[in-house]
Order: C-alpha cells, then structure tokens, then sequence
C-alpha cells in the first residue's frame, strides 16, 4: 500500500525510483512516529519505511524511527531528512492528530501551543529543526479515531477499519483530506456532524498564516487508489 501510494506521488514506474527522489543515500533520516498508547503508528508501517530507506541506501545509524526525545537524539539533531507519519484520530486540543500536531515534540513549550485550537502548530515547522526537511507526510488511517471529547479521550466504538493511507509532500493537503472522513463518518454514525472539542482550525491557519501548503479541498489534486467503497473523501 505505502510502495503504490509513494509511487502514484511521485509519478515513477516503479516505488524505489520514487523512494530516491524522496531519499537521498547520503541522507540522515528522522522519522517522527507517533506513539500514543492508545492508537500508535502502527509497526508494520513504521518497518515499511524502514525497509526503503535501508533499500535507497541509507545507513542504518544515519537513520532513527522515533516520537519522544527528537531534541536529544543525534539522527534527529543532525538530520538532513524527515518523513512524518501518525495515525489519524480526534485530538482535544487540535481537533485532529494531524501532521502538523505531530512536529509539537520539537518544541519544548508545548502547552503554549494549545490556545485556540493550536493555531499555531504551523510556526513548529520553520523551526531550524525541521524547515525545508519534511520529504513525505503520511497520516495512518488503517484505524482512525473518528470522535472524542476530553484530553486523552479514547473509545473503540470510535475507531473503523478505514483501511487506508494518506500521503503527501504538501502537511496542509494531507490533513485537510484526513479531516474529512472523520466528519463524515461522525454524520454516518451520529447522524449528524457532531462537534469536537475544537474544529481543527490549525489547518486553515497552516496554510493563510504559516504559508505551509493548500488547506482548500478544490485546490488539492486528489488522488485515489485501491478500493472506492465508503471512502468518505
């Protein structure tokens, strides 16, 4: 799934030629995961990337698959490289666990950045740290978390097997697709589109403020593979 995805982006004949324009050999990788207890990235995903970048080339010590700590940890601190994958699920602070939301370990204030709606996630990303790093954007929606209320929130009546991944270069694009099937199967479920605890307004800020990418859905090519059936975008 994640060869076709990288591949359909990239427009390559094949998923490592694809895998190289994204990866250089020489590179040092980060991979900022995401390790939540209750709905982490998933294993097999975080080894699927692990397998390309060994396959491009990169040297094992070069590369590091981790959430907590990035600030203290070498391949991060020297990285030339990051490929940021999390799951997709409500948040209370930010309405959704986005790829924006998933760079807050980069900074060490992070309840500062829990005002309205996390608005300012977007700046996290022209941190020294991270700027012009990101190379994929991946946000894993095999199980996502489609409602919550309250901090740390979390309900297996709320989790469906979406069974699919969103990818792309463009933060912004990812997470404005990535919201929309979690409100719209909140209107399946609930019958209607029943609020967070914030509306995931970071996005939209992202974009007009932080000039990070496209958040207007009209704007985004959007591409779709593999089965159609209640793909909700």
């Amino acid at each position: 799934m994640l060869d076709a995805t990288v591949k359909t982006l990239l427009g390559t004949d094949s998923p490592m030629e694809a895998w190289r324009k994204l990866i250089k050999s020489s590179d040092a990788v980060g991979v900022k995961s995401n390790d939540w207890g209750r709905l982490p990235t998933p294993k097999p995903l975080e080894a699927a990337i692990k397998r390309r970048l060994l396959d491009v080339g990169v040297a094992e010590e070069n590369m590091s698959i981790t959430d907590r700590g990035v600030m203290s940890n070498p391949v991060f601190l020297q990285s030339t490289a990051l490929v940021n994958v999390r799951p997709l699920r409500t948040h209370h602070w930010a309405g959704i666990g986005s790829c924006l939301k998933n760079y807050i370990p980069f900074v060490s204030d992070r309840p500062s950045y829990h005002p309205d709606a996390c608005a300012a996630l977007g700046s996290i990303w022209h941190h020294p740290a991270v700027e012009g790093k990101t190379r994929l954007n991946i946000l894993s929606a095999l199980t996502p978390h489609f409602y919550g209320g309250g901090a740390d929130f979390f309900d297996t009546r709320y989790v469906w097997p979406y069974k699919g991944l969103i990818v792309g270069i463009d933060p912004v694009a990812v997470d404005a697709i990535g919201a929309h099937p979690l409100q719209r199967k909140r209107i399946a479920f609930f019958g209607e589109d029943r609020a967070l605890d914030v509306p995931p307004s970071h996005i939209l800020v992202a974009d007009k403020k932080y000039h990070l990418g496209v958040s207007d859905l009209n704007r985004i090519q959007l591409i779709k593979l593999g089965w159609m059936e209640e793909v909700l975008i």
